[in-house]
């Protein structure tokens, strides 16, 4: 019986030692915490297992070894090594992006690439929507061209979630030469922004027939679809391929519903020389921080274009698609300038309305 009292006594002492002991000392030398000066190494271990099970237990030791451990992550003491940096804060991207999903609402868009075909505007949209500001949709809806009749509810519902402070874009470049389209586009909104990419017609002509080509490989040569008679130099206008590169044509509709001010015309050619200039020249268009520079550019000398170096959307670097920058198929010198005679009046005429020269000649 005394044996155990005395046991159970050794054990208290012990206890009440740790405990008292873990509230003055903590470090071998004397350390600051909180205004109050602590001093030693660790709580000193007890002399057999039944101390050593309070110990363990002791809420205040637990506690003292939590603003031990805080102490030595702010004064790099007791040879603790110091904590890891805090992660960097998501970019302003993936924060709007991530806010516009969770937050945001499904809205009509106010900004619409309208063409042309094979000017540029998947270029376009890929680095416009790497502006926090921006969301885009991915995929062409062809809304005011083929599904005009599923109504604005269900064109809404495609566009993607954004908040009050971002433009919602999309792009389908077969607008600009669809005649319903900017009436159609002028019914949803008069204050809808236009950007429209242009490109040397008869380039744009070449790479249309290119890409038609690798689908359909027993099509009709170029010179074949380009002219009704070649050696008189008339040229099929009726050929899609043609017919789109007849500008000023198709601009004088769009001028029919909206203001030549909502309207940006981008240079194909210099989206690829400087396409750092040309998207500063959007982003200035819809009232956008200058955001996209250089630094999201290289230039991929394979597929001869721009890529982007790294878009805070992604850990990686991104071109476009297999489709873009594709060799173009050859076509004789004759024939290339028989177009450009064709296409100089429609290029002159466009160049004045607009007030830019393209320098296509």
């Amino acid at each position: 019986m005394a044996q155990r009292f005395l046991s159970s006594a050794f054990m208290l002492t012990v206890s009440l030692s740790c405990t008292y002991l873990c509230y003055t000392i903590i470090f071998g030398r004397t350390t600051v915490i909180s205004g109050r000066a602590y001093e030693g190494s660790r709580c000193p271990p007890s002399l057999n297992a039944a101390g050593k099970k309070l110990l363990a237990q002791s809420e205040q030791c637990a506690r003292l070894r939590g603003v031990r451990a805080a102490a030595a992550a702010q004064t790099g003491t007791a040879g603790s090594s110091p904590p890891p940096p805090p992660p960097s804060p998501p970019s302003r991207w993936v924060r709007n992006s991530s806010l516009a999903q969770r937050y945001g609402n499904k809205k009509l868009p106010g900004v619409l690439i309208v063409g042309v075909k094979k000017g540029g505007t998947r270029a376009v949209l890929e680095f416009i929507r790497i502006h926090p500001d921006v969301r885009a949709l991915g995929t062409e809806p062809h809304f005011f061209d083929r599904n005009y009749d599923r109504g604005l509810d269900w064109y809404r519902g495609l566009m993607p979630r954004t908040l009050d402070s971002q433009i919602t874009l999309e792009k389908t470049p077969s607008y600009f030469v669809t005649r319903e389209a900017p009436r159609r586009i002028s019914s949803m909104s008069q204050q809808t922004k236009l950007i429209v990419v242009v490109r040397n017609p008869v380039t744009r002509a070449i790479s249309d027939y290119t890409q038609t080509l690798s689908k359909k490989p027993d099509i009709p040569t170029f010179e074949e679809l380009a002219f009704k008679n070649r050696s008189q130099g008339v040229v099929d206008t009726s050929w899609n391929a043609i017919r789109i590169g007849m500008y000023i044509l198709h601009l004088e509709n769009w001028l029919r519903y909206f203001r030549l001010s909502q309207m940006h015309f981008v240079s194909g050619e210099r989206l690829i020389t400087d396409p750092a200039g040309e998207m500063g020249r959007i982003q200035d268009f819809l009232g956008l921080k200058r955001i996209i520079s250089d630094k999201h550019f290289y230039f991929n000398r394979t597929k001869g274009f721009p890529c982007l170096k790294k878009p805070e959307s992604s850990g990686q670097p991104r071109c476009l698609g297999k489709s873009k920058g594709r060799t173009h198929v050859q076509i004789e010198q004759e024939v290339i300038e028989q177009l450009q005679e064709f296409y100089r009046p429609f290029n002159i005429k466009f160049f004045e309305t607009v007030g830019q020269d393209f320098k296509w000649d």
